[in-house]
């Protein structure tokens, strides 16, 4: 395990029927419960130590913040070890790239931890969208509550002492140095821009997903941007972002709108009710299927009248025991998982043009052969990190 706090512990919780040998750490305070959960495990503060002294490990869980993802799931996939790891998969594009590159050259079981992907409920709605019950669908709209956390901050003045149980240094990782500071860990760090891809990135690949994998959507053409307004330290307030997708194979051009910080598609999509506070519109010419959640367990095909009764196509995708029994099945020779990183890297580049887009403050079009913003060489430096010596 590298990360056994927060997210961590939950997914520490799901690998739970196997043998969990090592825990890495950098907070022992946010790790403690994890730590008690599994004492017999070897406790860690550096993932680079854990990994080159852990010779029988066989696969790990990356549950760090965003900026650690990859540099943790790339050195543990080159060393053979298969490797689940939360979302969204990375913090730049260019570490998503890597990340499914370096998955296959070294076939390693992989699985990004969008745990709806596993849902009975997301595979039916995929096979629904497919078969064309709502028709063709050319808009979808997805909103979240997020962020549930201070956004559109700058830098904190404040240089409080390190707590003794943090190794700020390890926690920081790749990032520039800055002072230490509450406002940054355990929970807040989302919303900062060197750390977390704010509320986008947080909701995306659980709220998109369902949608997104329907439609095979791919990468945008385009992506444009409203927000509260540009900060080069935490993401905005609010942002509504729309991205244009190419057509594929039989399906139209799609156009996917993004909403957050309070921000919701127009109440006359679902006749004036009310909007969950985190959830999706797949909008076809026949119906919309409304998802009332981030995942979609209570989805609703519109008009309800309409669709009283319709015909059921077969069932196509097969079901899932779980997100964790999936990819552990996958580590043991079973078939890859499906939120594996060829399919979930795809999805994390997508979402995250949303974050350059708003981060550049204007509409970007995107050459996905060239992995670069056309006409726009000052977007590089939102698209490829900067790594800290050392």
């Amino acid at each position: 395990m590298i990360g056994g706090g927060g997210k961590g512990l939950d997914n520490l919780k799901g690998v739970s029927s196997e043998n969990i040998i090592a825990i890495c750490d950098v907070d022992e305070m946010r790790a403690a419960e994890g730590f008690k959960r599994v004492p017999q495990a070897k406790r860690y503060r550096d993932f680079r130590k854990m990994l080159e002294s852990e010779k029988s490990l066989d696969a790990v869980v990356v549950s760090t913040p965003d900026h650690t993802h990859a540099m943790a799931a790339v050195m543990a996939m080159k060393m053979g070890k298969h490797v689940y790891c939360e979302k969204p998969l990375t913090h730049f594009v260019s570490e998503a790239r890597l990340m499914r590159k370096v998955a296959r050259e070294h076939k390693v079981a992989t699985q990004m931890g969008n745990q709806g992907h596993s849902y009975d409920s997301t595979r039916r709605v995929v096979e629904l969208v497919r078969a064309g019950v709502v028709g063709d669908v050319r808009h979808v709209h997805v909103w979240t509550d997020r962020p549930i956390w201070p956004q559109g901050l700058d830098r904190p003045t404040e240089t409080p002492p390190v707590p003794a149980t943090l190794d700020w240094d390890l926690w920081l990782g790749r990032t520039p140095y800055r002072p230490y500071n509450p406002a940054y860990l355990p929970f807040n760090w989302r919303g900062w821009w060197d750390f977390g891809t704010g509320a986008l990135g947080d909701m995306a690949c659980h709220c998109w997903d369902t949608a997104y994998w329907a439609l095979q959507l791919g990468l945008p053409d385009t992506v444009e941007a409203r927000s509260s307004g540009v900060n080069s330290e935490t993401a905005r307030k609010w942002s509504i972002i729309d991205y244009q997708f190419p057509a594929y194979k039989s399906r139209p051009p799609a156009k996917l709108t993004w909403y957050d910080g309070g921000k919701l598609p127009s109440a006359d999509l679902i006749s004036g009710a009310q909007y969950p506070k985190n959830g999706s519109l797949i909008v076809g010419d026949k119906g919309t299927i409304f998802l009332k959640d981030w995942n979609a367990d209570r989805f609703q095909i519109l008009p309800a009248e309409k669709f009283k009764e319709y015909k059921q196509p077969p069932q196509t995708i097969p079901r899932s025991a779980g997100h964790y029994k999936e990819w552990i099945a996958a580590c043991k020779d079973g078939p890859p998982a499906m939120s594996n990183f060829d399919y979930s890297t795809l999805l994390t580049e997508a979402v995250l043009l949303g974050n350059v887009a708003l981060r550049l403050g204007r509409k970007i079009e995107w050459d996905a052969v060239g992995m670069r913003v056309k006409g726009a060489p000052e977007a590089d430096q939102y698209l490829k990190p900067e790594y800290r010596k050392g």
